[in-house]
């Protein structure tokens, strides 16, 4: 499923403005609330702010060889290349390196990805050194917009606010999890449950 480049950018920039505004709106109470898995919400911030750092890091690493081509590759390759020990360390860590005003660290990490990408014509696609290895900014940029949505979802919860990402964002990462229940053979299930044929069964995920 093709993306127009213009609008995955946009897609993802209105996904951190959002995920900004959301940081910005947490009171002292709320970063020590219990969020997904082991994470309190200071570490599933930290964790939600690395798409946006990650992307910033990775546009200035050229790589040589096309290793991931495609979005829902890209999470089968991580999810092999790492464990949930790891992702769930390294979100306590980057919820220490939030600094005092995490707020502000979130929206300095939005406008550096906003300027980087501003650097690349929307008809060139790089090839960035990412996690996985070469992939290409086209399959990149939706998975920082798919975290970002259902990270600040999750966030959203776990604070008891009741907010939503723009409507196209929503639409954007719904996409990338079509993409990865095709990837995975899960498509069937997902358009039984979504037509209202059958329920997904407990603990279903469209995550490798």
């Amino acid at each position: 499923m093709s993306r127009d480049p213009a609008a995955a950018r946009t897609a993802l920039l209105d996904a951190g403005a959002w995920f900004a505004e959301l940081v910005g709106e947490l009171r002292p109470h709320h970063w020590t609330r219990p969020g997904p898995g082991t994470w309190d919400v200071r570490a599933l911030v930290g964790h939600t702010h690395r798409a946006l750092v990650t992307l910033g890091t990775y546009l200035t690493v050229p790589a040589d060889d096309e290793t991931c081509t495609g979005t829902a590759q890209y999470y089968a390759l991580a999810a092999a290349a790492t464990d949930s020990a790891a992702v769930a360390a390294r979100g306590v860590a980057a919820g220490h390196e939030l600094g005092r005003h995490p707020d502000a660290t979130v929206r300095a990490s939005l406008e550096r990805v906003r300027d980087a990408l501003a650097q690349v014509p929307l008809d060139q696609d790089p090839l960035i050194r990412t996690v996985v290895g070469g992939t290409r900014l086209r399959a990149y940029v939706p998975t920082r917009t798919f975290e970002l949505a259902v990270h600040g979802l999750d966030l959203a919860q776990a604070c008891g606010l009741d907010r939503t990402p723009p409507e196209h964002v929503l639409a954007d990462a719904g996409q990338t999890a079509l993409e990865l229940a095709a990837h995975g053979g899960q498509l069937p299930e997902v358009l039984l449950a979504l037509t209202g044929r059958r329920p997904l069964p407990p603990g279903f995920t469209v995550l490798p």
